[in-house]
């Protein structure tokens, strides 16, 4: 292609939609390039050399040509892991669903962030194995903690050592202040999202395990609920947004 320039690239599809009759619009996360738009054209075409390569939530390695508009092309691609296993099954399919927004709208910008990278695989590839934990995927230990982590990588990670707002550290924490960065003490809790102890004790638990021992974290159906109030909180507060795959999940 004249007027632009080609690179290759690790990829996860984050998401996939529709243009005209035989495209479709990919929102990767890359590597080297952080979020990228990209057109695969032809792609739903029954002879299409890419076809199954480029569904949701694949890891692939991408050669991209680059243009002068916003989305970029792809060109070639080669699959690394399709990650079938979450897809066919309806409960994983949430989880990883959650993640791969969760990545979308925290991380936006074009540049590549190696360690947002590496967590988005090593979460996939956890999803593959994952094993039905409770009747909400947004609940489950490993879903919580991977976007836990994405928000320490954000830069939002929740203070849970001492009150965030006053700065007590021999007061219990009894709630959780998005505009103060954390949980907050009695005095200080008035219009503040209520947390539980073990909800706390919970959310740092989760904070400082591997994602591969998130389930192993022991987590009551409170204290879940503690973690995704925090993380539902500060989407809303740093990020204006909601998650759409939460509000069914």
């Amino acid at each position: 292609m004249a007027g632009g320039r080609a690179y290759r690239t690790e990829a996860v599809v984050l998401r996939s939609f529709r243009l005209g009759e035989a495209d479709r619009v990919l929102h990767l996360y890359t590597l080297d390039r952080g979020r990228v738009g990209a057109v695969a054209k032809g792609i739903r075409k029954t002879k299409s050399r890419f076809g199954a390569r480029l569904e949701p939530l694949s890891h692939v390695e991408v050669l991209l040509h680059q243009g002068s508009g916003e989305l970029q092309t792809v060109t070639g691609v080669e699959l690394l892991r399709s990650h079938r296993a979450i897809r066919e099954q309806q409960y994983r399919l949430g989880v990883g669903l959650i993640g791969a927004e969760a990545m979308l709208r925290l991380f936006t910008e074009q540049e590549g962030n190696p360690r947002a990278f590496g967590a988005l695989t090593a979460f996939l590839d956890l999803v593959d194995q994952l094993a039905v934990r409770t009747k909400r995927p947004g609940l489950d230990p490993l879903a919580l903690a991977f976007q836990l982590k994405l928000l320490w990588l954000s830069g939002y990670l929740p203070h849970l050592t001492s009150c965030a707002d006053c700065g007590a550290e021999n007061e219990p924490l009894v709630g959780y202040s998005p505009r103060a960065g954390g949980a907050v003490c009695r005095n200080c809790a008035q219009g503040e999202i209520a947390l539980s102890p073990a909800g706390i004790a919970g959310i740092e638990a989760l904070l400082a395990s591997p994602l591969a021992d998130a389930s192993d974290v022991g987590l009551a159906e409170r204290s879940a609920r503690d973690a995704l109030a925090v993380i539902t909180a500060a989407y809303e507060y740093f990020g204006n947004f909601r998650l759409r795959t939460l509000r069914s999940a």
